[in-house]
């Protein structure tokens, strides 16, 4: 294994890669022990990988027994009596039979395998140069990385690595701990059988950064949109219906609505026309855009039984825009073309994959697609970006950075090396201009264009992909799309994809999450709640009500009604406040005999308590800007 050297911390992941080293180290030397005591027979542990990760490191092995929650500290015991000896890493070129032989030798089979792979094939997951000298028919020199001991000599562990690694171990520097253990399958193929078991470590650079990990984590475990739904009840998910396939409770359905709404009203300021679409298409629509040649199989098919056609749900709305498109003659005056539809797609999505409303297979785009010339790419794209920040900013996230894929210097891109310049350029002066840190990620665009992921903080810190913005040179390739220039002949358009808060469903999840349940005034299903205490104040209630009827909220979402329910029911005022605290209604009314007799409306919201005559009840709920 090795490190990526474009990492954002080299340092960091040196370290994390060097743990995962000592982390296997240990593993086996707990094993060991544990035979030991057993009186049994050594165990013949066999290693596979152990690669960096975000946030740490895991490694992967072949043991004698499946690990128990209890392992976790028996093997971090070990770790810290080693972290404490004098072990430095020692670096080792072997020639490519000289490694296999040490490696047969320590009965490391699966590490032969991967050498005897990259000597005959050059399919291991080394090094590029390595493949290449194989394939030239050079034999690569290996490199094994071993920790020892300096005051006993003893080596503890030697491992096929390029490395880099630490070059001492110092306690002081080694922050740790060991996470969570899961099944994993040797090359990742399960068919083949080789099971094995994957041990996680969290490595920081500090001890406060490692207790603020594992603090946001048990915070995110309350926050969790599942647990959450349990109380609430946002959304439903169906044996009956299907896995992955979602549907809202009347709470998630309003949230939804809202947020839809919301994002209707910015579309419409900025040029953009609402179109609809069906949910599914015939195979040809897929044959022409491509997708049925690399994207069938995560596609569901529908047989039409009086048509006798075979048609497929859609998963995505790009290839029916096009049909929008290619059914008017435009001319360079109309551009750019700017189309906006909330959608639902279908993708066949893994049932081990599926999660609440974050991973479905119903999914729910606030899909745009825009169709412009060449030279106005760079506004285009600066535009979506400032949609993009300024939605985002309502919820309170804020784009934490921005990754902007490229092409890099192999072949197979689709479009002239000048439109490709342009695309990317546009993409990375947008995120400058706003202030956004980008990291370019060459290689990673799709073979149609370059694109831009955001990532954003929610309220406890963890980044979230959200947004996305793919230039695309492709699709009016593919069909044949144009519009009438300046010199009246056609020009290609290109196609800028975008959605804005990615998928409804998983956006709800992330913002379920982020409020943990307790949505901001202007979003909340359910926005008052009014207690009585007797039902001698009924008759009053009922002017309140008229009071409530008349008032909208223009901010952020214009023209919203207030929604509020009343509880008369013969309960005490406390198990009322009690039940409607728990369901994270964001503002009470409670109204008893002397709010009668004042005219007034006693009000509990966002931790204060205020009276306010009725005459001024509409004033004070229409200048609430949250």
């Amino acid at each position: 294994m090795s490190i990526n050297q474009n990492s954002d911390n080299l340092q960091l992941d040196t370290k994390r890669h060097s743990f995962a080293h000592l982390m296997a180290a240990a593993v086996e030397i707990y094993f060991r022990q544990e035979s030991f005591r057993n009186k049994t027979e050594i165990p013949n542990i066999q290693f596979g990988v152990g690669p960096v990760i975000e946030n740490g490191c895991y490694y992967d092995f072949i043991l004698p027994r499946n690990l128990v929650p209890e392992d976790l500290k028996g093997i971090s015991k070990v770790i810290n009596d080693l972290i404490k000896k004098d072990l430095v890493f020692e670096r080792k070129e072997l020639e490519m039979d000289e490694a296999i032989k040490l490696f047969k030798s320590k009965g490391q089979l699966l590490k032969v395998e991967l050498l005897e792979n990259l000597r005959d094939k050059g399919t291991t997951s080394l090094s590029e140069e390595e493949k290449r000298d194989v394939l030239n028919g050079e034999t690569p020199i290996i490199t094994t990385y071993s920790i020892r001991n300096t005051k006993t000599d003893e080596v503890i562990f030697e491992d096929l690595c390029k490395g880099p690694h630490i070059e001492m171990v110092d306690y002081k520097d080694i922050n740790y701990g060991l996470d969570k253990f899961s099944a994993s399958y040797w090359r990742g193929d399960q068919e083949r059988g080789v099971n094995m078991q994957r041990l996680y470590a969290v490595v920081m650079d500090t001890g406060e950064e490692l207790l603020n990990f594992f603090s946001q984590r048990e915070e995110a475990k309350l926050r969790d949109h599942r647990t959450l739904n349990t109380q609430l009840r946002f959304f439903t998910i169906s044996e009956m219906v299907g896995a992955g396939l979602t549907m809202m409770q009347p709470k998630g359905q309003t949230i939804r609505r809202l947020i839809q709404n919301y994002l209707w009203q910015m579309h419409k300021n900025r040029g953009y026309q609402e179109v609809w679409t069906p949910h599914m298409a015939r195979e040809a629509l897929y044959q022409a855009s491509g997708h049925a040649k690399h994207y069938l199989d995560d596609m569901f098919s529908v047989y039409g039984g009086t048509s006798k056609e075979n048609f497929y749900l859609k998963p995505m709305n790009c290839p029916h825009h096009m049909q929008l498109f290619a059914d008017n003659k435009f001319s360079y005056r109309d551009m750019p073309i700017r189309y906006f539809e909330h959608a639902t797609c279908y993708r066949d999505e893994k049932t081990g994959q599926l999660s609440g409303l974050t991973r479905v297979r119903n999914i729910t785009q606030d899909d745009g697609h825009l169709f412009c010339k060449l030279d106005q790419l760079k506004d285009e794209i600066n535009t979506i970006v400032e949609l993009i920040k300024e939605f985002m900013q309502t919820f309170g996230m804020t784009p934490k950075w921005v990754s902007l894929s490229v092409r890099d210097n192999s072949d197979g891109w689709l479009g002239s090396d000048d439109m490709w310049i342009i695309a990317e350029e546009a993409l990375r002066e947008s995120a400058i201009k706003n202030q956004i840190p980008y990291k370019v990620v060459e290689g990673e665009a799709a073979f149609y264009g370059p694109k831009l992921d955001f990532m954003f903080e929610d309220c406890i810190g963890r980044q979230q992909q959200l947004s996305t913005i793919q230039v695309d040179f492709n699709l009016p390739e593919r069909f044949n799309l144009s519009f009438v220039n300046e010199k009246g002949d056609p020009e290609k358009p290109v196609v800028v994809h975008r959605a804005i808060s990615g998928s409804a469903e998983r956006f709800m999840g992330v913002l379920i999450e982020h409020y943990a349940g307790k949505f901001p005034f202007w979003l909340a299903p359910e926005q008052i709640r009014i207690l009585t205490i007797n039902d001698q104040v009924l008759p009053y209630v009922e002017q309140i009500k008229l009071e409530l009827d008349q008032v909208v909220l223009m901010k952020p979402l214009k023209y919203n009604e207030l929604r509020f329910t009343i509880d008369s029911r013969s309960e005490s005022l406390g198990k009322k406040i009690r039940e409607a605290k728990l369901e994270k209604i964001p503002m009470l009314m409670v109204i008893g005999d002397k709010d009668v007799e004042a005219g007034q409306v006693s009000i509990e919201y966002n931790g204060e308590s205020v009276k306010l005559g009725l005459g001024e009840l509409r004033g004070y709920l229409e200048g609430l800007n949250n």
